[in-house]
């Protein structure tokens, strides 16, 4: 009887593990699972990735800095100065002088008073809205923002409000019905499966009409949009105490990291209530003294930026399409939507076995049968790159949808 129980006992044990086989399995046969592939060489646009060479069109190193030189000395030289670890919180010993200077030089570079920084940009976003805004208030978020903005909203507390991708009127009716007493409006400034950006000179507007306030995840518009690089504010020359930004600095910035800057006393009230911040430990110091350089090389890059509008143009200029569609985007992103997950796979698959990778983006990323592959620019890429991979594209098509 013992021995009965025990076996009934082991087999409730393990229905957990059986059900993620299945819903594992399922994933497969709906063209849903991901791989990780195993890099061997720096981040560049060429990669060596299972042990064969690639023409990289993946990283979201927009500006080719993750393999810099530069930064390679300054993080080994930074290393020497300050170890390879923080060893304690930041409100405990682990706040280094190479933190405090990244946090002055980013706040001064994009404009805003302050700037306080996170590990991560999903870091960030969970705790600034987390920390801004609870029950009782409303965040106001646009449907294609990314997850971490959605887990922010959800885990604040706060009225969790949803509106139609870039739609101005259907975010006003939300504003105007609303009676909370504090109003977020969260959105990427540009996003990262379409390329576009969000409207937000008309989203500041409404701020001011609704005494609301502006929560801008620019983690793809730092370093590529604006004057110098400096971000989306720049690229619409907008200013205002209404503006909350989040950048992370693992892209443009080729680095690891994110920084949030506004109000002298929003980012004096996250230090004391952020929680991602206050109970993690910070980034080796190392990180932000690479940091530093990196934003001066982003702030010297006009002709970095240059050259990737130029990678922009002559893609779209070699693409020469019947059936796919390549929307309409004018960042480093460039998503060419090709419709169901197995399409989208297939041609992933297709251009890697010509050497070139480009990933396959498919739902609940993105919306059901825009399965699309995310083509990701960098000022890296030669015009040669460029081209190789829009001749592929147009083979490819002609191959695989006969």
């Amino acid at each position: 009887m013992l021995a009965a129980t025990k076996n009934l006992s082991l087999s409730k044990s393990l229905s957990l593990l059986e059900d993620l086989k299945k819903e594992l399995n399922q994933r497969k046969v709906d063209g849903l699972l991901r791989q990780r592939r195993l890099l061997d060489s720096p981040q560049a646009e060429h990669i060596v990735a299972n042990d064969k060479p690639y023409l990289s069109f993946c990283s979201n190193d927009y500006l080719g800095l993750a393999n810099h030189p530069a930064l390679i000395k300054t993080m080994q030289q930074a290393a020497c100065d300050s170890g390879v670890g923080s060893g304690a919180s930041n409100l405990i010993t682990g706040h280094h002088r190479y933190h405090d200077s990244l946090e002055k030089q980013l706040a001064k570079f994009v404009k805003l008073p302050a700037a306080l920084l996170f590990s991560t940009g999903y870091m960030a976003n969970i705790g600034v809205l987390g920390a801004l805004v609870g029950r009782g208030d409303a965040i106001f978020a646009d449907k294609l923002n990314h997850a971490c903005l959605n887990d922010g909203g959800y885990y604040s507390l706060a009225e969790f409000n949803r509106f139609a991708h870039n739609d101005v009127a259907a975010l006003e009716a939300l504003l105007k019905a609303s009676t909370a007493k504090h109003k977020l409006i969260a959105v990427d400034a540009v996003f990262s499966m379409d390329g576009d950006i969000a409207p937000i000179p008309e989203y500041l507007a409404l701020c001011e009409q609704y005494d609301a306030y502006l929560y801008i995840d620019d983690a793809h518009g730092f370093g590529v949009l604006g004057a110098h690089g400096e971000g989306s504010l720049s690229h619409f020359n907008l200013a205002s105490p209404r503006f909350i930004v989040m950048a992370t600095l693992g892209k443009a910035a080729g680095v690891a990291g994110a920084f949030v800057a506004g109000e002298q006393v929003v980012i004096d009230y996250l230090i004391q209530t952020a929680k991602s911040y206050v109970y993690s430990t910070p980034a080796p110091p190392a990180l932000s003294a690479t940091l530093s350089a990196a934003v001066s090389l982003i702030e010297q890059g006009d002709g970095l930026r240059a050259h990737l509008q130029y990678l922009m143009a002559t893609l779209k200029a070699n693409l020469s399409l019947q059936h796919w569609q390549l929307m309409p985007s004018n960042t480093a992103i460039q998503p060419l939507v090709v419709g169901s997950n197995h399409a989208a796979v297939a041609l992933s698959e297709y251009l890697q076995s010509m050497g070139i990778l480009v990933p396959a983006i498919r739902p609940p990323t993105v919306p059901v049968n825009t399965a699309r592959l995310r083509i990701s620019l960098s000022a890296a890429h030669s015009e040669h790159d460029v081209i190789t991979l829009a001749k592929a594209i147009n083979k490819a098509e002609k191959g695989l949808t006969r």
